[in-house]
């Protein structure tokens, strides 16, 4: 007899296992404000550290210290690493010493790494201080590299073994080691002068008979990683290549660390994310920053779309005769602009998308090109005919309905050929074009759509 299916109540409760749910956050806060401790860390306990993370992330600042104060000893490291950077700071600042030494020597170099990158100096000198030594020159090796590098990524701690070793050799070795780490996909094969020249799964290993070289088992999907590449090409290179992980190398091509998937993808969600918000013109911004600080950031993007509208309101300007002969025309203008912008936004996306994915690229350009504007001659056409209609009918002027239609025809047209011409433009200039395109998109298509729809009318009507 086959099981019944899960109720609803029991997916609740299986989703709840899982993550921080309502009413675990209600307990908890409860607990806080009552100085229970014992009963916090009873609640706490169940929880991953993300959670753990989310949950000081929703709090104010008053609770959270609270929250940390009687939490205590349990503070897991792995929390701080998943901390969003505006609190992480805030966050150390408010744990026992004691506690963060211990909370700080439980990470892997790289996650300690991460953990210093975007704290003051102060902060850092603090952190260090609690590492074994062998752990803080590691580190400080490690920050050494470029902000934002693959060497920043990587950790150091790296599984290896001598290319001429068989699986019987390696096997013995790794039972052998009291300081692997924690998780691990490759053992690293590497020359006489520790220069990385294969891997080998696990899988692999475990599988085959003792007697079987190394070498033998070596992935083709093998690729080391200069130390100097940008973190945004290790994501896309894990990404295309189907990397689990993959060594990295200093300038003479000796060994000097590993980047593991969970790392890369790290970096690629950040990534995505950070273009989503540019796009919007919010830049690095989370939902635990102070309002002050929210306002700052968004002050210099609206004051460029302020600038872009006061241009828009010069170009109706120029048409002040047309539009006080013809009411219609302000009633109907807002139309034109709109439909424009939306077309070029929707164009926009996919083109800064496919920049950041290395899909769009100067090879296939003008393809892209021609099918946006393609793409967007059809959909103008479908609505010049419908607004055409609109117009017609509202107004009782057939030859509105005509202008009406050609302007849209014209703005969406300049709406695919902007959404695509912006982005492609600002890259080869260096700039982000998640960060820029928005403004000077929309301004094309306002300026556009109204000069178009204002001088067509001041011809056909006038």
């Amino acid at each position: 007899m086959a099981d019944a299916p899960p109720t609803d109540d029991a997916l609740r409760d299986d989703e709840d296992a899982y993550a921080l749910s309502p009413d675990a956050m209600r307990e908890i806060r409860d607990a806080v404000e009552q100085g229970d401790a014992p009963r916090l860390t009873a609640l706490m306990e169940p929880l991953h550290p993300a959670d753990i993370a989310d949950l000081l992330e929703q709090l104010d600042q008053g609770p959270r210290h609270r929250l940390i104060a009687l939490y205590g000893r349990e503070f897991d490291g792995e929390i701080l690493s998943e901390l969003d950077d505006s609190i992480r700071e805030d966050v150390i600042g408010a744990l026992a010493p004691d506690v963060l030494t211990d909370a700080v020597r439980e990470l892997e170099s790289d996650d300690v790494v991460d953990l210093l990158e975007y704290l003051d100096e102060p902060t850092q000198e603090a952190i260090l201080e609690v590492l074994e030594a062998s752990d803080r020159v590691a580190v400080e090796r490690a920050m050494a590299w470029p902000d934002q590098s693959a060497g920043r990524l990587m950790q150091r701690e790296v599984v290896t073994a001598p290319e001429r070793w068989t699986v019987g050799d390696a096997i013995d070795h790794l039972r052998a080691s009291d300081d692997l780490p924690d998780q691990f996909y490759h053992v690293v094969l590497v020359d006489p002068r520790h220069r990385p020249v294969g891997h080998v799964t696990l899988g692999k290993l475990m599988a085959a008979d003792r007697v079987t070289p190394l070498a033998d088992l070596v992935e083709p999907s093998f690729r080391t990683i200069p130390a100097t590449q940008d973190e945004e090409d290790v994501a896309y290179a894990f990404n295309q290549y189907h990397l689990i992980s993959a060594p990295v190398v200093d300038d003479a091509g000796r060994l000097v660390g590993v980047i593991t998937i969970d790392d890369a993808m790290i970096v690629m969600n950040e990534e995505n994310e950070e273009d989503l918000l540019l796009l919007a013109g919010v830049g690095d911004e989370s939902i635990a920053d102070r309002t002050l600080q929210i306002a700052r950031q968004r002050f210099p993007w609206l004051l460029v779309n302020l600038g872009t509208a006061i241009l828009a309101s010069v170009v109706i300007s120029q048409f002040d005769e047309v539009l006080a002969a013809l009411v219609a025309l302000a009633v109907l203008m807002p139309i034109v602009a709109s439909m424009g912008g939306n077309a070029a936004t929707q164009s926009m996306t996919v083109a800064v998308r496919g920049l950041a994915t290395r899909d769009l690229t100067g090879n296939n350009a003008l393809r892209v090109l021609r099918r946006e504007v393609v793409a967007a001659g059809i959909n103008g056409a479908v609505f010049a005919v419908i607004m055409g209609v609109i117009g017609t009918i509202w107004f009782g002027l057939p030859m509105l309905g005509v202008v009406l239609g050609a302007a849209m025809v014209i703005n969406l047209l300049v709406a695919g050929l902007a959404g695509v011409l912006v982005p492609l433009t600002l890259d080869r200039l260096g700039i982000d074009p998640a960060l820029a395109s928005g403004a000077f998109v929309t301004t094309v298509t306002d300026v556009v759509g109204f000069f178009a729809f204002l001088g067509l009318a001041a011809i056909v009507l006038l």
